[in-house]
């Protein structure tokens, strides 16, 4: 039996240590602001929403804890490492997310039912800051929203609470200068639909990988044709793909076939192609002789 390994070694995710650290600041200051408004001016939407506010800084500390938790290198222990963090708080993001939805919705309802009065400028002025300071937050983590599970709930956070912020801000003029009290139940429930179809991706995505299902962006069809492909393989069997992070994805396989005169350089060559085709970033490999013993232990992985 000739066995043959190669992998890629553990790499940190890009840093957004600094993003977080501005985003939770600015959020917690303005749920301090928004609270004390929403008390002197007697408004029940303020308060309601400084609540929401600080649901969200707890969901990026969460993304701000594990994504600190993925740049720790692996122990004898824990050989790979704590990035599986992602993961945990991806799904949790989409959680929190979702409860906000029916938060909003049955806030929303309970307005149809009894609609507010006309709000003032204040509630106007401060949601209006909320926008802001949530918009450039949310800006913080942008660039990194398709790339990473985790990164991508903290976007979704800030960009819902810009969005129900917006929302407080035009109700609250359609109310104040032209009394239609019902706008502002009706443009909340249309927030919530639009955070509820935005989440949904996260969370089913989180979910997928949470069960170590083969990441959205790797086709495991092409990467078995790729593998029964390469000159002298007859077969493929035990190949398995799951994510390590919600940025790094894990390969092993076996591949009957002849043992080469260099086997390093085949799998090198293997493991870097996966790597810049497939967004695999630790393969193992196995090489067998045709003779081999070895037999594949789960049929639905045993497939040539």
């Amino acid at each position: 039996m000739n066995r043959e390994t190669n992998h890629h070694h553990h790499h940190s995710p890009p840093d957004y240590s600094r993003a977080f650290a501005v985003g939770v600041t600015l959020n917690v200051l303005f749920v301090v602001v928004e609270a004390f408004y929403g008390v002197v001016s007697g408004s029940l939407a303020l308060l309601t929403d400084a609540g929401h506010n600080l649901s969200d800084v707890f969901g990026l500390l969460l993304a701000w804890g594990a994504a600190a938790l993925a740049r720790k290198r692996p122990s004898a222990r824990r050989t790979y490492g704590y990035s599986r963090a992602t993961i945990i708080a991806s799904l949790f993001s989409g959680l929190l997310l979702m409860g906000a939805v029916g938060a909003i919705g049955w806030e929303a309802v309970g307005r149809l039912m009894d609609p507010p009065q006309p709000a003032g400028k204040t509630i106007m002025i401060v949601a209006a800051i909320g926008v802001v300071i949530n918009t450039v937050t949310a800006l913080f983590f942008f660039s990194g929203k398709d790339n990473d599970l985790n990164i991508r709930g903290a976007f979704l956070h800030m960009a819902a609470d810009a969005a129900v912020s917006l929302g407080v801000v035009a109700s609250g003029a359609l109310i104040l200068f032209y009394g239609l009290n019902w706008v502002d139940p009706v443009i909340s429930l249309v927030i919530a639909a639009v955070i509820f179809l935005s989440t949904w991706g996260l969370l089913r995505d989180s979910l997928n990988l949470a069960v170590d299902a083969v990441p959205r962006n790797v086709d495991p069809e092409a990467v078995r044709n790729y593998l029964a492909g390469l000159p002298g393989v007859t077969a493929v069997h035990d190949l398995h793909i799951w994510p390590l992070s919600t940025t790094d994805t894990a390969l092993t396989s076996h591949l009957v076939m002849q043992p080469l005169p260099d086997s390093d350089r085949f799998l090198n060559e293997v493991v870097q192609r996966l790597l810049e085709e497939y967004s695999i970033d630790h393969a193992t490999i196995q090489l067998e002789r045709h003779e081999s013993d070895i037999v594949c232990h789960q049929s639905i992985h045993c497939a040539e």
